[in-house]
């Protein structure tokens, strides 16, 4: 059996990859390993989205944590970056999210926090694959008054979102609209923007168990893009099924990305005196322009890996405060741990209202490079041996001669396919899409 947890927990199909039986050993030596060896009785809390799975799994999985002696709190449907502030909030021993995220429904996922709201390193992960695979003695199954037990709490939506509240300025006189992915925002969200102030008018907030991310939400923004003009809104802002991330419409129906918004908000914090370090943090993916705008406005730009751990992780190790990607998860790490949906509209919100200027206009702050990624399909050995090439070698440094740095290339095997990723930004979106193919076929002898 594989590597059960990928970059962001365990997923899969539920009910066959992602079944009860494997959710009540995730809890069991979830349970168990983030428990370590507390004197005190470990209490652990789960929240879901509005996958149709979702009941059966924090069933399973909540059996599986109080028969290592745990106790349960129960939070029902909230967005995971909720769970993430809840656990610091009642000092809980660990969160646990039932989500596959922007997947659709069919798909289910289970992530741990730790006691701070952090996601699990590698090292604690295969502890606890270890333990579910069988080659680690089975933790004890307690029993008599050890056994753990469930508490539904009623308030931790309206906890979480007083939180959010809290950060936000009045946005009497705006017109929002909200698409919430049939996911965990669809109650939140617009009860918060209404409390602060704001017109709110939405879309994707009847779920089903089985319409969550559906055309709707972040991954499928053209819905909004027509919603916000047909409703001359000032902005609007997609969700995705667990609400970790933020994409955004201007006023005219126009796209603004997580770079874009990671570059406003930056600037912002810049102009106050907050940004630490002087610097965001990016991906290798995010856009050419992301470090142009660095430069122009003498912002350090950070990048990392693709995933937003490895966002999380570069700016825990250098005291930076803000970074996320391209795909809108955004991490404001004085307010919370991971990427917030809700709370990084909040702080465009804030921008918004504290320079009087509208989306459209901030959003000029940074030019957003044509992006090309042409898949390379090639032999695993070739995932690396490739860079020993020395034709494919001649065509990346010929192609960087002529960008004369308006121009980017970068080449990415894929982590968990075949594959070797070519991805090419530059001004004339024929010219780089030909080019990219041309390396892809390179690549693939």
């Amino acid at each position: 059996m594989g590597r059960l947890f990928g970059t962001d927990g365990v997923r899969g199909i539920a009910n066959q990859e992602l079944t009860a039986e494997l959710a009540y050993k995730i809890g069991r030596a979830g349970a168990y390993v983030l428990a370590g060896e507390l004197k005190h009785k470990p209490v652990i809390i789960i929240g879901k989205d509005t996958r149709l799975s979702g009941y059966m799994l924090e069933d399973a999985l909540a059996a599986g944590i109080c028969s290592v002696g745990a106790d349960v709190v129960k939070a029902g449907v909230i967005p995971t970056p909720g769970i993430a502030y809840l656990t610091r909030l009642y000092n809980c021993d660990a969160g646990v999210v039932i989500s596959a995220s922007h997947n659709s429904f069919e798909f289910n996922g289970i992530k741990f926090f730790n006691n701070q709201g952090y996601k699990l390193p590698d090292s604690i992960e295969e502890e606890i694959e270890a333990i579910i695979l069988g080659e680690v003695e089975e933790p004890e199954r307690v029993t008599h008054e050890k056994i753990g037990k469930c508490i539904v709490k009623g308030n931790c939506a309206e906890d979480y979102s007083n939180y959010l509240l809290s950060l936000g300025k009045n946005l009497s006189g705006m017109k929002i609209a909200l698409d919430c992915a049939n996911g965990a925002s669809y109650k939140i969200a617009p009860k918060v923007f209404a409390d602060l102030g704001a017109e709110v008018v939405t879309i994707g907030v009847e779920p089903n168990g089985i319409n969550i991310n559906k055309d709707c939400g972040s991954t499928h923004i053209d819905n909004l893009k027509t919603f916000v003009k047909d409703q001359k809104a000032d902005i609007g802002l997609a969700f995705d099924g667990d609400a970790d991330r933020l994409l955004a419409v201007d006023e005219n129906g126009e796209f603004v990305d997580g770079d874009k918004i990671l570059m406003i908000c930056g600037l912002e914090l810049k102009k106050n005196g907050k940004l630490k370090n002087n610097a965001i943090v990016g991906t290798v993916m995010s856009n050419l322009g992301f470090d142009l705008a660095g430069r122009e406005y003498d912002i350090d730009i950070v990048r990392t890996k693709v995933g937003d751990r490895y966002v999380l992780e570069e700016m825990l190790n250098k005291g930076y405060i803000i970074g996320g990607e391209q795909s809108g998860h955004v991490i404001f790490l004085e307010h919370n741990t991971t990427g917030d949906g809700i709370l990084t509209a909040i702080n465009l919100l804030n921008v918004m209202k504290s320079t009087g200027k509208k989306l459209s206009e901030l959003s000029k702050c940074m030019k957003s490079y044509p992006q090309v990624v042409v898949n390379a399909k090639v032999t695993n050995e070739r995932k690396t041996t490739y860079k020993d090439d020395p034709i494919i070698a001649d065509a990346i440094n010929e192609l960087n001669k002529i960008f004369e740095g308006n121009g980017r290339v970068l080449i990415r095997p894929s982590g968990t396919e075949p594959l070797v990723r070519v991805m090419i930004e530059g001004d004339d979106q024929k010219f780089i899409e030909a080019k990219a193919h041309e390396i892809a076929k390179l690549i693939e002898g």
